[in-house]
């Protein structure tokens, strides 16, 4: 280990120390050969003749590139050339290449010409790294040669990569069935694949300075792989990594912060209207049994309590402190709360980083890394934590206890998840607002609610993440043991930056968000009901034992489409055993139809309904059901409603839990009815055939992460 990391290192002091920032094709083999990573023979020629000797030493076929620090796509310069046979076409190539290099740039420095042993054969693949502002190093892997950037097939994980991961990877891609053998061609070796994977990650995680790394082409046969081109691009001034406390430190501080016995309210008001009047007033009325400290300067007592000048005047311990004061004033007021050895503040001023203000805000983190104080927000609505019946914030009060914990970077978003709660009759445990984020992060309240048992799912908004890496690294922890729901905002723009490899070029897009965020076992929404139906939906639902799902439903049409939303929610649809098929059908009529979907019709009575899903449920081979209704006469809405809940909580009485979720067609009775399913822990939606799968699908997404499926 010492000795490869040795040799990389010295080459790149040299690179270093020659004032170039990229590493010339010989160079680059050299740092491949360190980490084991196959490239082909080759030798530097700096004369035709000694490139001719060196073709003959490696064989014919072979291929000229140029060596140059400053011409890096050496293709676009006129560079290659492939399938040199011979020592009189060598001599002529190596004429040509240094004159159209010269021609394409005059001041480049021509170091001579690389002479490399020709391969081919098998699949193009590319294998690079790049470094995301967010995540740090991430490895890539997709198609390779011209298609890289036509077709844009690539995936992403976090640098280093395990074993699991760059196997994962070779499935990640759209093109993977290629890489399995199609129309008679042979499958590539997964096993050369992967290793290359894991070692070019180990790579760029050794050395923080490589920023950008192409092997393009690979040419992966079953024979093996190996990387037909590299380039290597570094920056040596990487970004410092993030500064985060320590895991204990993080939760002895969110626990003091989230479920505080005394809270402090600086700017706190009798004035109606204003902010610290309705902080004062959300404590009070929303049933808050620990101490409340009023702050402010110029009053005696504010809504009965007792006012103090300042937190320093407080006699007692103080968990949190809740700020209601323009932005001017809190680098003082924060002071104080440091001094006061407060662990908290809740910065609910706006004025900072949002305006501009990017001083201000860096100058309140100073004063919180001074003295050990978290800092949520600034410019946010503050937080609830139901089971302390905690509002400390000037929103709407929210009372309604459960177990889903509700994070969001915009205040906007965190009204939504309020009214959508209220509405919904969804109970909470925490709603968070994140605000600017200028220290606490979606991270902290992840390791905040991975131990706090009055939590089950933790559901996030974010618009960034400061600290990607820290937070995937978090989420794959605590996504083993409570489902992780992410709405990443600004999907179909991260920000294009500028990028001299290939790799570099197709990371400015959501694809590395999405490929971590799988990586780490974390349920990602696309849009914002679909996140707050999974914190509604998802603690509902029982964690299946196995992929077997049946449909059961009333009407052929709504089959088709719950068939559908199965495959794009990655649901497996049970293959129905002869017997399983004999067995439904002796409750459906001749003209319904068995296998699955199971189609009992639409004009069958409740027992229909009844027999069909107990069925479901009895048979061990059946995992989930996906029950399709359609409203009748026969079988009113509330009749079908009620009998779903009759046998589901039959069977949960004998101990059998299996996910059910229901889709319900018809006039607007089925509104009524899927409350009624959904108030006895069946996730049902009317009008809509992809809500109830598109549930179940994250339900199986997260069991499968966790290992459980």
């Amino acid at each position: 280990m010492a000795s490869k990391k040795a040799v990389v290192r010295k080459m790149l002091d040299a690179v270093r120390a020659a004032g170039r920032t990229s590493l010339t094709a010989p160079e680059g083999k050299a740092v491949c050969d360190a980490y084991a990573i196959p490239v082909p023979q080759e030798g530097l020629a700096k004369t035709a003749a000694e490139a001719a000797k060196l073709a003959t030493k490696i064989g014919y076929p072979v291929v000229l590139k140029i060596v140059s620090p400053q011409i890096l796509h050496k293709t676009e310069a006129g560079g290659v050339m492939v399938g040199v046979k011979n020592p009189a076409d060598v001599k002529k190539g190596f004429a040509q290449i240094m004159a159209r290099a010269r021609k394409y740039d005059r001041k480049a420095e021509l170091v001579g010409v690389q002479v490399q042993q020709m391969v081919g054969g098998g699949q193009e693949v590319i294998i690079g790294a790049v470094s995301d502002p967010s995540f740090g190093k991430l490895v890539a892997f997709g198609l390779g040669g011209v298609l890289v950037e036509v077709m844009k097939d690539v995936t992403f994980r976090l640098a280093p990569a395990s074993k699991e991961d760059a196997l994962s990877m070779l499935d990640g891609i759209a093109a993977a069935e290629m890489l399995k053998g199609v129309r008679g061609s042979e499958p590539v070796n997964r096993a050369a694949l992967s290793t290359m994977i894991r070692n070019v990650s180990q790579l760029v995680a050794d050395f923080p300075e490589i920023a950008e790394m192409d092997l393009n082409p690979v040419f992966a046969s079953k024979k093996g792989a190996i990387a037909a081109d590299v380039r290597i691009v570094c920056d040596w001034n990487p970004p410092a990594p993030r500064y985060r406390p320590k895991h204990d430190d993080i939760v002895r501080d969110m626990n003091r912060i989230m479920k505080p016995d005394a809270v402090a309210v600086i700017g706190a008001s009798d004035e109606a209207g204003k902010i610290g009047n309705s902080v004062m007033k959300n404590l009070i009325n929303g049933g808050y049994k620990g101490k409340i400290y009023p702050i402010n300067p110029g009053a005696g007592t504010i809504m009965g309590l007792p006012a103090y000048k300042s937190v320093k005047d407080v006699p007692g311990t103080i968990d949190v402190a809740v700020f209601a004061i323009p932005a001017k004033f809190v680098a003082q007021a924060l002071t104080e709360v440091g001094e006061k050895k407060i662990p908290g503040a809740v910065l609910i001023p706006s004025g900072f980083a949002e305006t501009g203000n990017v001083a201000g805000q860096e100058e309140i983190q100073a004063v919180g890394r001074k003295y050990g104080v978290r800092l949520m927000g600034p410019n946010i609505y503050g937080f609830y934590y139901t089971w302390k019946n905690l509002c400390a914030t000037f929103c709407t009060a929210y009372d309604v206890k459960g177990h889903a914990a509700l994070s969001s970077q915009s205040g906007g978003i965190g009204m939504a998840i309020i009214g959508f709660s209220r509405s919904a009759k969804m109970g909470v445990s925490a709603i968070v607002g994140l605000g600017n984020k200028s220290d606490i992060d979606e991270d902290d309240l992840l390791t905040f609610f991975e131990q706090d048992d009055n939590t089950h799912i933790i559901v996030q908004h974010c618009e960034d993440l400061k600290d990607g890496r820290s937070f995937a690294e978090v989420a794959k922890r605590v996504s083993k043991k409570k489902p992780v729901v992410v709405l990443k905002a600004g999907r179909t723009a991260m920000g294009a930056r500028a990028a001299s490899s290939h790799t570099g070029a197709l990371a400015g897009n959501d694809r590395i968000y999405d490929d971590v965020l799988r990586q780490s076992g974390v349920i990602r929404a696309k849009a914002l009901r679909e996140m707050l139906e999974y914190a509604r939906a998802i603690p509902k639902l029982p964690t299946p034992k196995g992929e077997n799902v049946v449909i059961i439903t009333g009407a052929g049409g709504s089959g088709v489409l719950l068939s559908d939303a199965c495959v794009d929610n990655g649901l497996k649809l049970m293959a129905m055993p002869p017997d399983l098929d004999a067995a439904f059908r002796k409750f459906i009529p001749p003209f319904g139809a068995a296998g699955n979907p199971v189609d009992i019709t639409g004009g069958e009575p409740p027992k229909t309904y009844q027999n069909t899903i107990r069925l479901g449920l009895e048979d061990e081979r059946i995992h989930s059901l996906i029950l399709g209704y359609w409203h009748t006469i026969v079988t009113p809405p509330m009749v079908f409603a009620k009998l779903v809940v009759e046998v589901v909580d039959e069977f949960r009485a004998r101990g059998i839990h299996k996910p059910v979720v229901v889709s319900l067609a018809g006039d607007v009775e089925v509104e009524e009815a899927a409350e009624y399913l959904f108030d006895h822990g069946i996730p049902a939606y009317p009008y809509s055939t992809e809500m109830p799968v598109m549930v179940l699908g994250a339900k199986y997404r997260w069991a499968r992460g966790a290992g459980l499926v």
